[in-house]
């Protein structure tokens, strides 16, 4: 029997989720498995993989064939790296704790390399909302201006028809006076 390590399709049309199942490559995608070894979920940013990582091991160990997809997943979280190293311990190339050694190097660089990424999107983020945030306040610096220039101007326009109306009484009363 072929078994294949696969991806099942499950969710709604545009918003699927995939369990990773090892099955036999003659059941349905769908269908029948041996055992659901982790999920992966694209939907999410970024793409979110559960995985049970001493199944998927031993799976992969005992001949199970993972698809295309599937492989670059369990590469993405090390089960290929450390299939490769404990055959390097089998042939006697070196010893489980340097295989381990190794590994765990291998999963410190892939985090911190994740986290400076991380690190730096968040940078551009906080950059782009404080260009977002200063050409807000520029543009609301701005329209304060105009809306101040056509106050004036309006206040400039109310003292000018209060003198003349002031200066029309004047002459009204002095024209009365006389």
């Amino acid at each position: 029997m072929a078994t294949k390590i696969r991806l099942q399709r499950h969710g709604r049309k545009g918003y699927a989720y995939y369990p990773i199942v090892v099955a036999d490559s003659r059941a349905p995608r769908d269908g029948r498995f041996i055992e659901r070894i982790g999920s992966y979920n694209p939907n999410t940013n970024p793409a979110t993989i559960s995985l049970d990582f001493d199944r998927a091991l031993y799976w992969v160990e005992v001949g199970a064939i993972p698809t295309d997809t599937v492989r670059s997943l369990l590469s993405k979280e090390g089960v290929m790296l450390m299939k490769h190293l404990r055959g390097g311990v089998k042939k006697g190339a070196f010893t489980e704790e340097e295989a381990q050694r190794r590994f765990d190097a291998w999963k410190a660089d892939r985090t911190k390399e994740a986290d400076a990424a991380k690190a730096k999107k968040e940078a551009a983020a906080a950059e782009r909302a404080k260009q977002i945030f200063e050409a807000e306040a520029e543009k609301n610096r701005l329209k304060g201006e105009s809306v101040a220039k056509k106050k004036a101007e309006k206040l400039a326009a109310e003292e000018a028809a209060a003198k003349a109306a002031l200066e029309a009484e004047t002459a009204e009363t002095e024209a009365a006076a006389e």
